[in-house]
C-alpha cells in the first residue's frame, strides 16, 4: 500500500464557509498531476461544519456528463445530507483507466474531504452504463478506498474485466439493479458478473427491475432511493487506503 499522495489545485485556495443558504449545484474545477478534472458538486444546505457527511461519487454515462447524474440525486441528497461529486470523464463518450482513475478520482475524494466535513469510511460510487461498468472496475482497483457501490444498467461482459477482481484487497458490498428489458446489458450479463463477484466472496445484490429499459431517468427518483438505502448502512472498517497501480497501455 502506498499513501495517497497527489498535488491538487482546487480552483480557490481557501476553505470555504458552510451557510444555511438553499444549495445549488455548483461546476468546478481542479488539477491533479497534470490532467485538469471538471466535476459538478452538491453540497446539502443540512451540511455543517461538524457534519460527518457521507459522500456518492457519481459516475456518468456515454455522452453525458457528471450534472446529469448529480440533478436526479440532489433532492435525495438534500434530505439525507449526502455530498454528492459527478466528475466529467476526460472523454465524454466512456471512461477508461489510468486516464479518469482511480488515481483522479481518488484525488477528487481526497480534495473534497479537506474542504468539507466528509466521513472517510462513507464514500461510495454510483454509475450508469459506462459509468456503472467503471464503478465496478474502480471497485477492484479501490476496494480499500470506497465503501460500497451501487450501479444502474451495467455488467462486465469481457474476459479481461472479469479478471480484474484479483486486484481487489477488501470484498466490498455491492449492489446492481437492471431493467429486464436492458437492451445492452441484459440480466444475464449480470447475472455472470454477479456470479463471478460471489464466487470470490462479495456480497452482491443484484434487483431485476419489471418492464425497465436501460433508461434510467425515467425511474431515477425510485432506483437512487434503492441505491442509498443499500449504502447507507455500510462503513469501511478502517481508515481508507488508497493503492497506487502502474498502468500499461
Amino acid at each position: 500500500m502506498k499513501r495517497l499522495a497527489f498535488l491538487v489545485a482546487a480552483v480557490w485556495l481557501s476553505q470555504p464557509v458552510l451557510s444555511a443558504a438553499p444549495a445549488k449545484i455548483a461546476k468546478e474545477v481542479f488539477t491533479t498531476n497534470g490532467t485538469k478534472v471538471t466535476y459538478s458538486l452538491f453540497v446539502p444546505s443540512s451540511v455543517t461544519a461538524s457534519s460527518k457527511a457521507p459522500l456518492i461519487v457519481l459516475l456518468h454515462g456515454s455522452g453525458r456528463n457528471g450534472l446529469t447524474l448529480v440533478e436526479p440525486w440532489k433532492d435525495l441528497a438534500e434530505k439525507e445530507g449526502i455530498i454528492l461529486a459527478g466528475p466529467d470523464a476526460q472523454e465524454s463518450q466512456g471512461w477508461s483507466f489510468p486516464e479518469d482513475g482511480p488515481d483522479a478520482l481518488c484525488a477528487l475524494v481526497t480534495m473534497l474531504k479537506e474542504r468539507y466535513p466528509v466521513n472517510p469510511r462513507r464514500v461510495y460510487l454510483f454509475g450508469h452504463s459506462a459509468g456503472a461498468v467503471f464503478a465496478l472496475d474502480m471497485s477492484m482497483f479501490e476496494s480499500e478506498f470506497f465503501a460500497a457501490t451501487a450501479v444502474h444498467a451495467g455488467a462486465w461482459r469481457e474476459p479481461a474485466e472479469f479478471n480484474l477482481i484479483k486486484y481487489a484487497r477488501r470484498q466490498l458490498p455491492m449492489a446492481i439493479f437492471v431493467g429486464d428489458r436492458d437492451q445492452f446489458f441484459p440480466v444475464s450479463a449480470v447475472n455472470a458478473t454477479r456470479d463471478s463477484l460471489k464466487e470470490a466472496a462479495f456480497p452482491v445484490e443484484v434487483t431485476v427491475i419489471k418492464g425497465h429499459d436501460h433508461n434510467y431517468y425515467g425511474t431515477a427518483s425510485k432506483t437512487n432511493a434503492a441505491a442509498w438505502a443499500f449504502l447507507k448502512g455500510i462503513e469501511l472498517p478502517t481508515d481508507p487506503k488508497f493503492e497506487q497501480h502502474n498502468f500499461v497501455k
